[in-house]
């Protein structure tokens, strides 16, 4: 066989070798090992590092937390307590100025009906919707010192006319009951006739010879009525609504 035909024509190229320099000559690099991060520690601010002191901080947490409610809550019940306090002043003041009002008798002229030391309640709204009507025992100013308060029966209102003869109270002529006071309660004195002004009131106590009255200071304004004696509420068992 001829040398030429050694060659076999069809034979497979010899396939060609890259080499990594050739990816270097275009920019590249085998990637190298990366050795892995080590996975820094999470630390929670709020927990000491100490691990034994770590079981103890949420049960420290849980007592802040505990004793700030419990602030919060005082905080909150006295903030109540005082507008309930407050209500209560205001509530008063309305009720002791246009309302009713605890008085206290002292001395013996409206006796037998009120004795020293009894307790009244006074209802000041009567006569601001009303007038004073005769019979009604009133709690007034005294004319001629406001600062004083007594307590009197009205006997004649304005337009009436009152006279006294030997202790018995005339009214317009005509004689007033006074059963009620006692044979050893009564005056033996005289005065007037005399007819009481427009926007006054003619008052006496009912212990009549014990008694200091329109009978010695003169006539009583309206505007001095404090209020009508609504109620004896103390001593108890001497309870008496008028």
């Amino acid at each position: 066989m001829n040398d030429s035909h050694d060659h076999d024509p069809f034979s497979a190229p010899e396939p060609q070798r890259f080499e990594p320099q050739a990816l270097e000559a275009h920019g590249f690099e085998p990637p190298a090992s990366v050795p892995p991060s080590p996975v820094p520690d999470i630390v929670d601010p709020l927990l000491p590092s100490d691990p034994a002191a770590a079981v103890a901080a949420p049960n420290e947490r849980l007592a802040l937390d505990g004793t700030s409610l419990w602030l919060n809550r005082l905080g909150e019940e006295l903030v109540a307590w005082l507008k309930t306090l407050a209500s209560a002043a205001v509530y008063a003041t309305l009720i002791v100025t246009f309302g009713f009002q605890v008085a206290r008798v002292e001395g013996m002229s409206m006796a037998p009906t009120l004795q020293d030391q009894d307790r009244l309640i006074v209802n000041k709204l009567a006569y601001r919707i009303g007038d004073p009507k005769v019979g009604d025992i009133v709690m007034l100013y005294y004319p001629l010192k406001p600062e004083k308060s007594f307590v009197k029966r009205i006997i004649a209102e304005e337009g009436d006319q009152v006279r006294i003869v030997d202790g018995r109270v005339f009214r317009n002529d005509v004689p007033l009951d006074d059963s009620f006071v006692p044979q050893e309660f009564k005056s033996h004195d005289d005065w007037g006739p005399q007819v009481i002004p427009e926007g006054y009131y003619f008052v006496m106590g009912d212990h009549r010879n014990n008694s200091s009255d329109s009978r010695h200071w003169g006539f009583v304004p309206k505007k001095y009525i404090i209020g009508k004696v609504q109620l004896r509420w103390w001593p108890m068992g001497h309870a008496k609504v008028f």
